[in-house]
């Protein structure tokens, strides 16, 4: 629920009257509109004479906007990680394919074409990896609930934590292998080329 619902409720259970509410608190009627239609907010001190007013806590009155305020930080938050992670895997799949073909197509202008590619992945690849330690999500099923806007149990955390070595040195070899059979298939179509 959102501050401007809050402040009518409260208001129509006092039986008053937009500007009945604003001669209370000391301020014009449009204020009070403005507050209820969520085109601006109340300064501090009309927010403490409100809640006395209303005989209930700033916290209680302006709660819903708070955790209203989180989820959307927090969705905004998995947004950019998602775009981010796009980014980056599209980026990285480019720098293991395009070098030959646009060596081969472009010449040095292809290597250049390419080192701005492997500029952009690494740009992307360190804001990926920014998102990661600011959350503190590492494991797949860590970030899989991340960007689902799901948290772990803390069970589920305490088993993640001790994959995480693990998974580790599963990417680094499994990185390996992807590159080596891309270099191969790359060798393969530049000899037939």
């Amino acid at each position: 629920m959102n501050l401007g619902t809050q402040i009518k409720k409260y208001r129509s259970a006092l039986n008053l009257s937009q500007e009945e509410l604003a001669e209370k608190i000391f301020v014009t009627r449009q204020s009070v509109s403005n507050w209820e239609n969520d085109k601006t907010y109340p300064d501090v001190k009309s927010l403490l004479m409100l809640s006395e007013l209303f005989e209930i806590s700033v916290d209680e009155l302006i709660k819903g906007d708070v955790n209203a305020m989180k989820k959307e930080i927090n969705e905004q938050e998995r947004a950019e990680f998602r775009k981010d992670s796009t980014y980056f895997t599209s980026l990285y799949v480019m720098t293991l394919v395009l070098p030959l073909l646009l060596s081969k197509l472009l010449g040095w202008i292809g290597w250049g074409i390419w080192a701005v590619i492997v500029a952009a992945a690494f740009y992307y690849g360190f804001r990926v990896d920014r998102h990661k330690k600011k959350h503190d999500i590492q494991t797949y099923k860590e970030i899989l609930a991340f960007t689902e806007g799901k948290t772990l149990s803390e069970i589920e955390q305490a088993r993640e934590y001790g994959k995480r070595p693990y998974q580790k040195i599963l990417f680094i070899v499994g990185s390996a292998l992807l590159a080596f059979v891309v270099t191969a298939c790359m060798y393969l179509i530049y000899q037939l080329l």
